[in-house]
């Protein structure tokens, strides 16, 4: 007789529940119940709905079938047609507040994220003392911000001695002291490598490589147990027949014009045979490949990226004055840009896709991140370009969507907390108005020209929902303020990551 009831009351008890509306934006409620909704949790599988999924605090307690059953809850939000997924984690960024000594207001950066659906970064180098405040204030939600996970970078690279072997383990145990989640690194020699990566492994810190052309690459990475390769510089050296790339005799590595030119004829030269043995060991040493192919797309496509539709409405002026063509700035390197060079770049693109795949074939673990605020790549946008690219590279959206909510998980070591749409989970999630499987762009901010953006209507971390649209427009209205204002230029930098790609 009291289920009749209840079952009867089910109407008048849902009704009674508040309907959660943009001006709950950046509260928590206590209990939070999304019902309706189409789910996609992560795990590669199809979606599923109607589920109705029950948040309390800043934890996932439950996913049910169907409507939502009699539940008191201080918000509800009706998601009938909608989808529902894991917040996305962008698993290689930076954070900036200036470019190239341009100031630039944080909450710009922030802000974009969230609107983007990203409520977890991994900032693989940054100014760390800043980053770590910043950290501590998102953390304890005190800044509209998404979860940071922060990789200092290891800048030293001794010669082999007795005293640098104990001054490089310091340094090592001195990042993990401060309170990094994980270490990032550049060009190193095999000795000190060895020795960086051993101590590594004894401070339990994760460790991401930026290779480049160098002494070291991805052969070294499985030999020490590196958890990340970024980009893609490592591999194909690995692979090259006689272990080194063809350059010409002017070649000069610091000149980005060369640097990048002829980064485009790096994967046709690699030996097919000996990559295909070079992914295998990768996979078997665990090794998580980040490569961020929306950072370079513009090598191979510059007129589309030079004339973005985003720009109008989200391009800061320290970016526009950063990107713009000019050897001082990294990544600005377009200054004789040729058509041969985008055809090499294409060509590129392909074996590195075909790569990229095979990887995964072979029980690889892809990750997914921008590097945005180089080479013409907005924060945010930059990450559902990747998806997009990722698309075209031959996956399935829903192995994409895998390699941006759990993959990045795994790569963090946070797979048990993050990635899932699952009971027990922090409640970081994202509803959308339309199906992403069908058109990664509607994930893109709301942007004039572009009708199918802006289909994000909540992004959810730690259990705060914030209204995404609303902060999209924020990020305009910076945008628009900024650029009627005369912009002071700092007479240098603060000192953070420009990194060599």
């Amino acid at each position: 007789m009291m289920k009749s009831w209840a079952l009867l009351l089910f109407p008048f008890l849902l009704s009674a529940q508040s309907p959660l509306t943009p001006s709950d934006s950046g509260k928590r409620p206590s209990r939070l119940l999304i019902t309706n909704a189409l789910i996609i949790d992560g795990s590669g599988t199809p979606p599923n709905g109607p589920r109705t999924l029950t948040i309390e605090g800043n934890r996932i307690v439950s996913i049910t079938p169907g409507p939502a059953r009699p539940n008191p809850a201080d918000r509800v939000i009706d998601a009938k047609g909608k989808y529902l997924l894991p917040g996305l984690i962008n698993g290689h960024a930076h954070i900036h507040d200036e470019r190239a000594g341009w100031p630039m207001r944080q909450d710009y950066q922030f802000l974009t994220w969230l609107a983007s659906g990203i409520t977890s970064v991994r900032d693989v180098g940054s100014n760390f003392e800043k980053s770590l405040a910043l950290r501590t204030q998102s953390d304890r939600n005190e800044i509209e911000a998404p979860r940071l996970f922060l990789y200092a970078v290891l800048g030293i690279n001794p010669s082999p001695s007795p005293a640098n072997e104990a001054a490089l383990r310091n340094r090592v145990r001195q990042i993990k002291t401060s309170g990094a989640d994980g270490l990032k690194f550049f060009e190193i020699s095999n000795w000190a490598m060895r020795i960086m990566l051993d101590e590594a492994h004894k401070q339990g810190l994760r460790t991401a490589h930026h290779a480049a052309v160098a002494e070291t690459n991805a052969s070294h990475d499985i030999q020490y147990g590196t958890t990340s390769i970024e980009h893609w510089y490592g591999i194909p050296d690995a692979a090259l027949p006689d272990g080194v790339q063809n350059f010409p005799p002017s070649f000069n590595h610091q000149y980005e014009v060369d640097r990048f030119r002829y980064a485009g004829h790096l994967f046709r030269q690699a030996d097919p045979a000996k990559l295909a043995l070079l992914l295998d060991a990768m996979v078997k040493a665990n090794i998580t490949w980040s490569p961020t192919l929306n950072i370079y797309e513009a090598a191979r496509d510059l007129l589309r990226y030079q004339t973005q539709p985003f720009f109008k409405q989200y391009l800061h002026p320290a970016l526009e004055q950063f990107f713009a063509p000019d050897p001082n700035n990294h990544g600005s390197f377009f200054l004789n840009w040729t058509s041969a060079d985008e055809a090499a770049w294409r060509h590129n693109y392909r074996l590195w896709m075909d790569a990229l795949r095979d990887f995964a074939r072979r029980g690889g673990n892809v990750a997914i991140g921008e590097d945005a605020g180089f080479i013409y790549n907005l924060y945010g946008f930059g990450l559902i370009r990747a998806l997009e690219l990722h698309q075209e590279a031959g996956f399935h959206p829903l192995q994409v969507i895998q390699q941006v909510t759990v993959n990045n998980a795994k790569m963090l070591g946070k797979d048990a907390d993050l990635g899932y749409l699952r009971p027990g989970y922090l409640a970081d999630l994202i509803l959308v108005d339309g199906n992403p499987l069908a058109d990664f762009r509607i994930l893109y901010p709301k942007t004039d020209g572009v009708p199918q953006s802006g289909k994000i209507e909540w992004t959810i971390k730690d259990g705060i929902p914030y209204h995404a649209p609303t902060l999209a427009n924020r990020v305009r209205q910076i945008v628009a303020q900024d650029r009627a204002q005369p912009q002071p230029r700092r007479s240098t930098p603060s000192g953070q990551d420009e990194e060599a790609h």
